[in-house]
């Protein structure tokens, strides 16, 4: 468990299934993750089961704001990591918060991981410009490298070394 200033960081339960099938469910949510939005809640059923048994390199938490379940921010798998946040926090500087205390605790809880690395659309413009602020920079991109719907997708591919630029 993570507090900020106005965040609570938290490890998955299953009791979050419905609020975190309202965040996947959401269309301007999932937009520019790896997969269109959860038409059903056994797709968010099966997802969720990934934060809630995390595997060993794993290192994600859901965002709470006054109780209630806004977002996820961490690390599916070390060293990539990733965030999503609800349309009604965004324009906050909530995913700064929530990203600047991960940052701060894998690096804590993993003192051998050399870097941390994102992947972003690079029409995700709003996610590249924080990613920046929190001390990425880019390493390489790559074209069609997701099919989204009927759509192929390109792939900007950043890296922020241990240690970087102070958030």
């Amino acid at each position: 468990m993570i507090r900020t200033e106005r965040l609570l960081l938290r490890r998955a339960r299953w009791e979050d299934l419905d609020a975190v099938h309202r965040l996947l469910s959401d269309p301007r949510v999932m937009r520019y993750w790896s997969r269109p939005e959860h038409e059903t809640l056994e797709e968010t059923r099966h997802w969720l089961r990934f934060m809630v048994e995390p595997a060993a390199d794993s290192m994600d938490f859901l965002i709470e704001k006054d109780g209630a379940v806004i977002g996820k921010a961490g690390a599916w798998q070390l060293p990539e990591v990733g965030f999503l946040l609800h349309p009604d926090h965004w324009h906050q500087g909530l995913a700064f918060e929530a990203m600047t205390a991960v940052i701060g605790h894998v690096e804590a809880e993993h003192p051998a991981l050399p870097a941390l690395t994102a992947e972003v659309d690079p029409r995700n413009a709003a996610s590249l410009r924080l990613l920046d602020r929190l001390g990425f920079r880019e390493t390489h991109r790559a074209e069609r490298t997701l099919l989204w719907k009927d759509e192929w997708c390109d792939s900007i591919y950043l890296a922020r070394p241990r240690g970087g630029p102070a958030v």
